[in-house]
């Protein structure tokens, strides 16, 4: 049974999961179509990349029975099974287009983390952020105290890890961490309206802006002068910012995709 598939809809690319009996968890079918999905954005059609699921809740995390049976593995080999999730995170973060989550239900543990690195949250009402490791005597992993660390003030973030209390879509909202909390059974939807805004803008200085605003976060004040200065010398002479700034002046909607 497939766990999970990616769905070509001509300028945006959509990952399922479909592991609904489990809650969403973590399989290797949803790795590879996450993984599918980032090394097709590269294609100048594709606008957005959109992580969904099947069954009412986004991700659960990792399958305890899995983490069980790896017990026995060497550190070394249980360092390499980590890795490959956290190779997954990277290919979200370092994605050409923004990807959106849309998160019903919850998202918990290394879910958390698979949707707190994407660009744009969308989350049913009453959905959970979870980040319950501690519970089970674990850690986070995924780069989920990297992302609760830039999104959410530092009491929180220790609330959610030390005593693995959810947080509600609702609060996540409020701190800024989610752009739109929505009637559940709506986060497809409304993650697809913000693909068509996203579509209907310069894909070049989307990918750019994207890639500032990732690296703002990491970077020196001085180093990201330069590198805002860097690329917004190359992007006034390009001809997205001719067909903008045209439309500005003309008063009118501008075409970039032609």
């Amino acid at each position: 049974m497939t766990l999970a598939r990616m769905d070509d809809r001509g300028d945006r690319l959509v990952v399922v999961n479909m592991n609904a009996t489990r809650r969403g968890a973590l399989s290797p079918d949803l790795y590879n179509a996450i993984a599918q999905a980032m090394q097709a954005a590269d294609t100048p059609r594709i606008r957005a990349v959109i992580l969904t699921s099947e069954g009412g809740f986004f991700c659960a995390g990792g399958d305890l029975n899995v983490l069980i049976a790896r017990r026995d593995l060497p550190e070394d080999s249980r360092r390499a099974k980590i890795e490959d999730l956290h190779d997954l995170v990277r290919m979200i973060r370092a994605c050409p287009v923004p990807v959106i989550a849309a998160v019903e239900g919850g998202a918990a543990g290394a879910g958390a983390s698979l949707a707190l690195a994407c660009d744009l949250i969308v989350a049913a009402e009453g959905a959970k952020f979870t980040a319950a490791y501690v519970k089970a005597g674990l850690v986070p992993d995924g780069g989920l105290t990297s992302a609760l660390a830039r999104m959410l003030p530092r009491p929180l973030a220790m609330e959610m890890c030390l005593l693995a209390r959810p947080v509600s879509a609702e609060r996540m909202a409020m701190l800024g961490a989610v752009n739109e909390v929505v009637a559940p059974g709506q986060c497809d939807a409304a993650a697809n309206a913000l693909a068509d805004a996203l579509a209907a803008g310069p894909r070049t200085a989307q990918g750019v802006i994207r890639g500032l605003v990732c690296a703002a976060y990491e970077c020196r004040e001085t180093d990201q002068l330069d590198a805002e200065r860097d690329a917004m010398a190359r992007a006034s002479g390009g001809p997205e910012a001719a067909e903008g700034i045209a439309a500005f002046l003309g008063k009118r909607a501008p075409e970039f995709g032609k």
